[in-house]
């Protein structure tokens, strides 16, 4: 009996019409990135165990999806961990890569591994499935696409300043108007945990400041206290709550709420660098905001942090992110290494697009006309012009079966395909072409050019 054809949980198939519009968004987010400089890398889909585990916390280790060794390793490593009962060894000896869980350590691994190869600063951009052994869920899959491009080698704040308008080239050319690039900084963070006397609970602290638009200030400052913060030290970081203005004015409300703070003050000054030349130089159709809450990527973001948001009509969380990072590649034993980069979340880009019906009508046209196949006469007739029609760039297509008339219409009609193209013994004789508008059903005999013409 036949089994059943499934996919994994958390794994997708896409029609030719949603690979169309995936590969519309890709183009665009790659076209810019050589735009704005950057060079595309590819790193394998599987990596060493040792170069992923212990990168992104136990959570995050918990995610991996390791692969098995091949051959009778699994028989072998039963017996060996039988005879002297090592876990660990049995787990080397029967796994020793794993699939990739996100873009940024295989980048942290090539730099090191190249690194005499590369001219520095490397701008880099990628653009390649990742897999997370995470419980599948609305927006939530085991295999995704990220689009991520870095700065590595560099502290230059002018980088900052390119990736915001990176954001706001790639939305406007998409057609996402109203977009909030938002904007905050891992030193003003520190420095507000640290003049309330908290820098202990910085995670905490952040974590439920994170969720003021969520649970109010009241359930915020519950939860700080709940997390051993105390009353006098929520009271110094009330100016947060009601946090607004233009960014001009936000800066100086954290200049006095910070003035005590080294690291707090320093943040200030890299945002009012970041943020004034950006307003200077100006945005298409983005919305810069400063956004004191935001506190994604605490355990690596040093400085800068990113989080996109879409258009207020559509809800949906963020639509990218990033930050700087002042020790990437640390890790594999290259210090000092500073880097900053942003990342596209394709899938909800996507649905953010096809939700406000901004795809174009061209994304997923198919053949602009169908040869009816008449017999192996006609059919090479046809094959002559379509030869010449492919050239000139028209997407055009015979039907292979000499079949019922009726039957290839229909065909031409289920693909959305809007001309048929008619040769009989007539048209052969006189050079010519029987050109059906299977919308209006208008027909026209053209020659080549005429053919040329209207279906260019």
């Amino acid at each position: 009996m036949a089994s059943k054809p499934s996919i994994p949980k958390g794994t997708r198939d896409f029609s030719p019409t949603e690979v169309a519009k995936r590969q519309y968004i890709i183009q665009i987010i790659k076209s810019n990135f050589e735009k704005f400089g950057f060079q595309p890398i590819e790193t394998p889909s599987f990596e060493n165990s040792e170069t992923l585990m212990g990168k992104y916390g136990e959570e995050g280790d918990r995610l991996i999806f390791k692969i098995l060794n091949s051959g009778d390793y699994l028989a072998k490593a039963n017996a060996a961990h039988l005879e002297n009962k090592d876990s660990t060894k049995l787990t080397s000896s029967i796994s020793e890569k794993a699939l990739r869980y996100d873009l940024t350590v295989p980048f942290a691994r090539y730099v090191v591994q190249h690194q005499n190869e590369i001219e520095f600063p490397f701008k880099r951009y990628q653009i390649q499935p990742v897999w997370r052994a995470d419980r599948p869920q609305k927006g939530r899959f085991r295999e995704f696409f990220q689009c991520d491009a870095d700065v590595v080698g560099s502290k230059s704040l002018w980088q900052e300043v390119e990736l915001v308008q990176l954001y706001d080239t790639v939305f406007t050319a998409l057609g996402l108007n109203g977009v909030t690039i938002k904007i905050n900084n891992r030193k003003i963070l520190s420095g507000i945990a640290e003049v309330i006397g908290a820098s202990d609970k910085l995670i905490d602290f952040t974590v439920a400041l994170d969720k003021l638009d969520k649970i109010g200030e009241d359930g915020v400052k519950k939860e700080m206290m709940e997390k051993g913060i105390s009353e006098e030290a929520i009271l110094k970081v009330q100016p947060l709550f009601s946090f607004t203005g233009t960014i001009s004015e936000k800066i100086t409300q954290l200049s006095e709420l910070l003035s005590e703070s080294g690291e707090g003050m320093k943040g200030v000054e890299e945002l009012r660098f970041i943020c004034e030349n950006v307003m200077k130089l100006g945005l298409n159709n983005s919305i810069l905001d400063l956004d004191v809450t935001l506190a994604r990527g605490l355990n690596y973001y040093t400085g800068a942090i990113f989080e996109v948001a879409p258009p207020k009509s559509v809800a949906m969380g963020s639509i990218g992110g990033g930050g700087r990072y002042d020790d990437l590649t640390g890790i594999f034993g290259l210090k000092n290494m500073s880097g900053v980069g942003i990342s596209f979340g394709l899938d909800r880009i996507y649905l953010v697009i096809e939700e406000l019906n901004l795809f174009p009508e061209t994304v997923t046209a198919t053949s602009k006309a169908l040869f009816i196949n008449y017999g192996d006469q006609e059919a090479f007739y046809a094959l002559q012009a379509i030869q010449k029609l492919r050239a000139s760039g028209v997407k055009v297509e015979l039907y292979p079966d000499n079949t019922k008339v009726a039957k290839q219409f229909q065909h031409a009609d289920k693909r959305g395909i809007p001309f048929a193209v008619i040769i009989g013994e007539q048209e052969m004789t006189s050079n010519s072409y029987s050109l059906k508008n299977l919308v209006t059903g208008e027909q026209v005999s053209v020659d080549f050019e005429g053919l040329l013409v209207a279906l260019s």
